[in-house]
């Protein structure tokens, strides 16, 4: 296409490039989220001020932004995670599509007595704005979080109901000859099998064979395929694009070339999914809002405070806290773009008129707006119960055979070796806020104290082989040291030490394995000094291992004798004897033999200490 033959294409782009680059900082700046800001921006380009007027086309084009999205939420997805999470997909989001459908649809029904016109604007409201929760949940780093996890099952079902929901309107036609092909489910379900074999036995060798090449634009070009090629798959098979890409991201989860995927599609990602918000703004007919202003208001205000309500009310009948479930619903109580869908296949085949079409896409689209004050309401009710909202005790999938108590520092980097190897590990700890943060890694932490038995027990202490107290503080490790090694004396206690002192105190304890937290790290910093100074890496081995010897030896003595045993031994001066700078004035064979006095000596002194046993 000629450069020339399509000028307009060119001076959009630009118009929503620049928009862009104003609107969401200054939004970013005073509070409001750069979602906001996109869909500000869009407004006022097109029904406002008319400089785009094809904001339709350009929302086909963004959507793009969501299928990007979803690729890279998929590739932070591991098929063993997203298979723990399938009660809040099957559960938790069947339940939140079907009851939100069907009472929606009685509301509807009572303003416009026609059941087709109920049953597609109910249920097309029912469904929420994938795009702007996951965005929302992005910028606050909350897609880890327990309530985040609940927040994306009900959005991926969503995504699978689209399908039956698309099969449906046609049977709700008066025209006779059209009826539900049913015949497209099962070739759904053969596109999603097509994409999962690729994924798992096709993609990680492709992958390979580029890497092998060294041509970064060739492993763009393979990620953008991976992309669109699910995409695509998935749309040719009337199922949504972003359930592709998903798909896609998730089976490529535990690729050694998951991060270099991510890098390359996350500008794409950033750009397309700023692009869609715009061009929803751009999409809204003004003529419809300002004809039914007042009753879109209503309606949308009445939807969002129903929809909020049935999903606060199914998150708590599937066992979520007053937090999660507050939160859940807040964030998901918009209505979304599959309402777009389902309402433009209505008006095809005549289920809806052009009028009533505008009408319900005017709200989806003002209830997307409307989405950040919705957080807003949420998070206030929250805090107006208590300024630190402490979660309930919940165990539920608590069945590892290392139970650790207490998420310390210590604690974070011991996990990382169990799950490294495997092994699961459950954690318990009754920090709010260090369940907060941890939350935020991937870390499902349990909240709950560690020092009453009735809490290890429902954490599952009684099928853990081996606990791990790693807390903060000496007087709370040594009373649940004591109450574990009272209570359950079978179990094999591992403890994270405070400090010297504490070390001493836990040697009179029921504990197979204690060790002071900077111990080790210090010794393997004094060693990379060391080498920093020049010393061979084997003369470094034998330099540590012989502080750890003597720091035993100390210990020991420490243990029988009182903090202050062992000074003697304590390195405080080099351990090395100066060569002499002149001439020596004495006959050498005297100082030979001095020196082979002193040798044996030492030697002698060293030898008991070389058949000590080394413990941490």
């Amino acid at each position: 296409m000629a450069l020339e033959a399509t000028p307009e294409i060119y001076t959009q782009a630009i118009v929503l490039l620049g928009a862009a680059v104003v609107a969401a900082p200054i939004f970013k700046r005073i509070g409001l989220g750069t979602v906001l800001g996109y869909l500000a921006a869009g407004v006022t380009l097109g029904p406002l001020l008319g400089v785009v007027n094809n904001g339709e086309r350009i929302l086909h084009f963004a959507e793009l932004g969501i299928v990007f999205l979803l690729f890279i939420v998929g590739l932070e997805m591991k098929p063993s995670k997203l298979w723990s999470m399938r009660r809040d997909i099957l559960g938790l989001g069947s339940a939140q599509v079907m009851f939100c459908g069907i009472i929606l649809s009685a509301l509807a029904w009572f303003v416009a007595p026609n059941v087709k016109i109920a049953l597609v604007a109910g249920f097309g409201l029912a469904l929420s704005s994938t795009a702007f929760v996951l965005q929302t949940l992005e910028s606050k780093d909350d897609v880890n979080t327990s309530y985040g996890q609940k927040t994306f099952s009900v959005l991926l079902f969503q995504d699978l109901a689209i399908i039956p929901l698309l099969a449906i309107v046609p049977l709700l036609s008066s025209s006779a000859e059209m009826g539900a092909d049913w015949s497209a489910f099962w070739i759904g379900l053969l596109a999603i099998g097509i994409v999962i074999f690729a994924g798992r036995y096709l993609l990680n060798p492709l992958l390979g064979i580029i890497a092998k090449t060294g041509a970064n634009e060739a492993m763009l070009a393979t990620a953008l395929f991976v992309v669109f090629g699910s995409a695509m798959l998935m749309q040719s098979v009337g199922l949504s694009m972003a359930l592709g890409s998903f798909l896609a991201g998730v089976l490529l989860a535990e690729s050694s070339y998951r991060v270099e995927l991510e890098a390359n599609i996350e500008p794409f990602r950033g750009i397309l999914l700023g692009l869609f918000f715009m061009a929803v703004g751009l999409s809204l007919d003004v003529s419809v809002l300002l004809e039914n202003w007042f009753a879109i208001i209503a309606f949308v205000f009445i939807a969002m405070i129903v929809k909020a309500g049935v999903i606060y009310l199914a998150c708590k009948a599937f066992s979520s806290t007053r937090t999660e479930s507050t939160k859940t619903a807040a964030i998901l109580s918009q209505h979304g773009e599959f309402g777009f869908v389902l309402f433009a296949s209505a008006t095809s085949i005549g289920v809806l008129d052009t009028k009533t079409s505008s009408f319900l896409v005017a709200m989806v689209v003002l209830s997307m707006t409307l989405t950040p004050l919705s957080v807003w309401i949420g998070n206030k009710l929250l805090a107006t119960n208590s300024d630190i909202e402490e979660p309930e005790e919940d165990f539920r999938g608590a069945e590892s055979p290392v139970l650790m108590i207490g998420f310390s520092r210590m604690g974070q980097v011991a996990a990382q070796a169990l799950l490294a190897s495997g092994e699961d590990v459950t954690v318990i700890d009754n920090n709010p806020n260090v369940i907060k943060q941890a939350a935020k890694f991937g870390f499902r932490i349990y909240f709950g104290n560690g020092s009453r038995k009735d809490v290890l027990i429902s954490a599952g202490i009684k099928r853990a082989k081996l606990v791990c107290i790693a807390t903060h503080t000496p007087e709370i490790t040594n009373r649940i040291v004591d109450m574990v090694a009272s209570e359950f004396p079978e179990k094999a206690i591992y403890v994270r030490a405070y400090d010297r002192a504490h070390t001493i105190q836990l040697m009179d304890k029921h504990v197979k394995y204690h060790i002071r937290e900077t111990f080790e790290s210090a010794l393997s910093l004094g060693g990379e000094m060391l080498k920093g100074l020049g010393h061979e890496t084997a003369e470094v081995s034998e330099i540590l291992e012989n502080v750890r010897r003597l720091d035993h030896d100390r210990l020991m003595m420490q243990y029988r004798e009182g903090l202050y045993a062992g000074m003697d031994i304590l390195h405080t001066k080099p351990d090395v004897q100066p060569e002499p700078l002149v001439k020596p004035q004495h006959p050498a064979t005297a100082l030979d033999e001095r020196s082979s006095e002193v040798l044996t000596e030492d030697t002698a002194e060293a030898e008991p200490k070389e058949s000590s046993a080394i413990q941490a």
